[in-house]
């Protein structure tokens, strides 16, 4: 679920960055009101369901910590949590954009382990930044192919084809957004995230302008909806990393993360039959 947090964060940059829509209001807008409404109550129902998944199998309990270790914990951790808490005052109050914020917190990052917790050494840095580089490198032509599809698709006037397809249900914006999600989810159980967000947002943006959609609700539930993928074969990256971490093989892994998928799809399915679980925090918080 961590993997998952993390993806979130960096997509709900990456589409509206590449397709228009406003950067600041809808990382705001997704991570201010997502884990005040919906994901509150999604987390909540995952730690029932574990609740009873782990009574069930009978799993190993955790050594209760005691009150000093607790505080000893938490005064270690003070200069991580304060990360995120400066990340977020700053793109609220304006300080900084997410693009700056990224660089902040790298920054951050780098004094801290050096200096703090000196878990970080100097002659690390190189490999920090090769690892770095790979994986930018990979998101980089990962972007350049979907934007070449994203321009053979305009030219072919894809999304105009799609928009008069999907005309019927414009009317019906719950509906279209029924459809818009069955498309998402099937197209993300065979793509990575990244280029499923570049390769379909500009073909889908169109139809759900003209279905008076908030765009920024719409990139909310898009979001959650091509990260669902990742928890779904034939690719499914999160599953694959944690198989790789846990030792044990995609069967067994699969039968264990279907109540937290399901989960996921009741509060998705809330957001759709019921898009003022986002929009209502939305307008309060943003006045």
């Amino acid at each position: 679920m961590l993997i998952k947090q993390k993806i979130y964060e960096k997509n709900s940059v990456l589409t509206p960055t590449n397709y228009g829509i406003n950067t600041p209001f809808l990382f705001t807008h997704y991570s201010q009101k997502i884990p005040d409404t919906a994901s509150s109550v999604l987390f909540f129902l995952q730690c029932v369901l574990w609740f009873f998944i782990a009574k069930k199998d009978n799993l190993a309990k955790a050594e209760r910590q005691s009150a000093k270790e607790v505080v000893k914990a938490l005064i270690d951790g003070l200069w991580a949590l304060i990360l995120p808490v400066f990340i977020l005052v700053g793109l609220r109050s304006g300080k900084f954009t997410p693009t700056e914020a990224g660089v902040i917190a790298a920054v951050y990052a780098l004094v801290i382990g050096l200096f703090v917790y000196k878990e970080l050494k100097i002659n690390m840095l190189m490999d920090c930044l090769v690892s770095a580089a790979k994986s930018s490198s990979v998101i980089m032509f990962l972007a350049a192919a979907a934007m070449v599809s994203s321009w053979m698709m305009t030219v072919a006037n894809v999304p105009a084809i799609v928009t008069g397809i999907l005309a019927p249900f414009i009317n019906h914006p719950t509906l279209l957004m029924f459809i818009i999600c069955i498309i998402v989810l099937l197209v993300g159980t065979s793509m990575d995230v990244t280029p499923t967000i570049m390769i379909l947002t500009p073909v889908l943006l169109p139809a759900v302008k003209a279905a008076g959609i908030d765009v920024a609700y719409f990139g909310v539930v898009f979001i959650l909806m091509t990260v669902m993928g990742l928890l779904t074969p034939p690719v499914g990256t999160v599953l694959n990393v944690a198989c790789g971490a846990g030792k044990i093989n995609m069967e067994r892994m699969v039968k264990s993360i279907w109540p937290f998928l399901l989960a996921e799809v009741i509060i998705l399915l809330l957001m759709v039959l019921f898009p003022a679980i986002v929009t209502v925090p939305m307008n309060f918080f943003l006045g």
